[in-house]
């Protein structure tokens, strides 16, 4: 993911001399999320690399067991004032459901030049490439009512995706196997609370993080050979996986404590101070849809095939450019670009909402 369209914002006071409430933006969750999405752009760079690669199979196993699951949490923490109000169903279709219109579509008409598809149809209910987490972000938040009003949502949510696993018959609607198998990630984030993200960010954290890193990675390497990297995409059953149903619920709680831990260390790592990508962070959507076209163009014209890619330093080249690319989509310009199918304000299509008018209203007034 990727990262949630919601604006992160920090609890504000109300000063009496100012007309608005400010509202600030916290740098430590826009710094997590830049830095996350250019793990996703990077590790979508790897992807052709990992044939002959036991390092770069075993870099891009271990970046894809923390990086979306770091999204998840993320979105899932500034999901938590969802309450289905018509101001914020204004804002899931506007934030979620017409970049999904949009970008699904893009993405289909692109793609029958770059794989050669010339018939490929639109359907807005098989989520193609990356649309996938704003079909999944929809239904997460949607249900975040539900989920906010039972006793125990994160063991619920965690049945739920040991379920999926079990279920090869759920089908690609709305990629719900990916959809359902994420899903405790999302709850986990609507469970947490600003003293659980100061616990990671303590020193004594950021350096327990290092060793456990290092032990991930050297687990990531001695697995490449001997296990199905393809568990921590969570979008297929383990009969679909090859093997016995059993496996899936037991892979569901040894996935999310395995992901969790990475997620925490990754999370110990972030800076909280403003650095020169702060900025960035608010950007992170743009860059992830955006960055799948350089992808899928590049991969059409067969970028992997030169032999330079395949050498370490080739790599590291790769590497370096999919992060540049992504930290160029998501900068100010471009998001002024793409603000109208990102962002659309879509006055036209709602009414107006009475009492939230007399509250800006009786703010202003204050």
């Amino acid at each position: 993911m990727l990262s949630s369209p919601t604006t992160a914002l920090t609890p504000v006071t109300r000063v009496e001399s100012a007309p608005e409430p400010t509202k600030q933006r916290d740098s430590f969750f826009d710094n997590a999320k830049y830095l996350a999405i250019v793990l996703v752009a990077m590790g979508h760079a790897w992807e052709p690399l990992r044939s002959d690669s036991r390092t770069v199979t075993a870099l891009y196993t271990l970046v894809y067991a923390f990086h979306m699951p770091a999204f998840i949490v993320i979105s899932g923490y500034f999901s938590r004032g969802f309450d289905a109000s018509p101001e914020k169903i204004k804002r899931l279709i506007t934030g979620v459901v017409v970049p999904y219109v949009v970008f699904e579509t893009a993405y289909t008409l692109f793609t029958r030049w770059t794989d050669n598809v010339p018939d490929r149809p639109v359907s807005l209910l098989d989520p193609l490439y990356l649309t996938w987490f704003l079909a999944a972000l929809f239904i997460w938040r949607l249900t975040t009512p539900l989920w906010k009003s039972v006793r125990r949502p994160l063991p619920l949510a965690l049945g739920i995706a040991a379920l999926a696993t079990l279920s090869p018959s759920i089908g690609s609607d709305l990629d719900l196997q990916r959809t359902l198998q994420f899903l405790p990630y999302f709850v986990l984030g609507l469970c947490l609370k600003p003293e659980h993200f100061r616990l990671v960010r303590r020193r004594a954290a950021r350096v327990l993080a290092v060793p456990v890193f290092a032990c991930a990675l050297a687990m990531a390497y001695w697995a490449v050979p001997r296990m199905d990297y393809a568990w921590f995409f969570h979008r297929a059953s383990a009969q679909e996986l090859g093997v016995p149903a059993w496996y899936g619920p037991l892979m569901t709680l040894a996935l999310f404590g395995c992901s969790l831990t990475l997620v925490a260390c990754f999370l110990a790592w972030v800076p909280g101070r403003r650095t020169w990508f702060t900025a960035l962070g608010a950007g992170t959507l743009y860059g992830y849809l955006l960055h799948g076209f350089v992808v899928q163009a590049a991969n059409h014209w067969h970028w992997s095939r030169l032999d330079w890619t395949h050498r370490p330093l080739g790599a590291i080249a790769v590497t370096l450019i999919a992060g540049a690319v992504v930290t160029a989509l998501c900068t100010p310009p471009v998001r002024r670009v793409f603000r109208c199918v990102m962002e659309p304000t879509m006055a036209w299509a709602f009414r107006r909402d009475p009492n939230a008018e007399g509250a800006r209203a009786r703010a202003g007034m204050g």
